[in-house]
């Protein structure tokens, strides 16, 4: 009998400038393992931050990322499980990718979605980031 044990592949990230914040390990604790629909947590090679699905094309969170600063990008409320909400500028990419990063909060988060995900599946999964993406600050609102 043939015995292959096999080990999940990490999901190469880069870190934040401020992934050292304290806040940003609280957000990770708090992130769901699973986003629904295949999109199940993998590890990652960065602090302060996880993906969700396929290492080869996996939705990445990164918390520290650089805040955003006034945008004419769409800005959008969503509203969260747990009854808040978060601000999310929203930026589509050519190739179909998009990025989800939090606005008016400290330390920002950011969401990248890969086309293969973005394509095929619904981006609502953001919606439940928002009780552990809730745990940053709030110093400003989307207009």
């Amino acid at each position: 009998m043939l015995v292959l044990a096999g080990c999940a592949a990490t999901v190469p990230t880069t870190a934040g400038p401020e992934a050292t914040d304290p806040v940003c390990a609280e957000v990770v604790l708090a992130l769901p393992e699973d986003l629904g629909d295949g999109l199940v947590q993998q590890r990652t090679d960065a602090q302060a931050t996880t993906a969700w699905g396929d290492p080869r094309a996996a939705v990445v969170l990164r918390c520290g990322v650089e805040p955003l600063g006034p945008t004419t990008d769409r800005c959008v409320t969503l509203e969260t499980p747990d009854g808040g909400s978060v601000d999310w500028v929203v930026v589509e990419d050519d190739d179909g990718s998009w990025t989800f990063t939090t606005y008016g909060r400290a330390p920002a988060v950011e969401v990248q979605v890969p086309a293969a995900v973005a394509g095929d599946r619904s981006t609502s999964f953001v919606v439940d980031l928002g009780p552990a993406v809730s745990r940053t600050q709030v110093e400003r609102s989307c207009v």
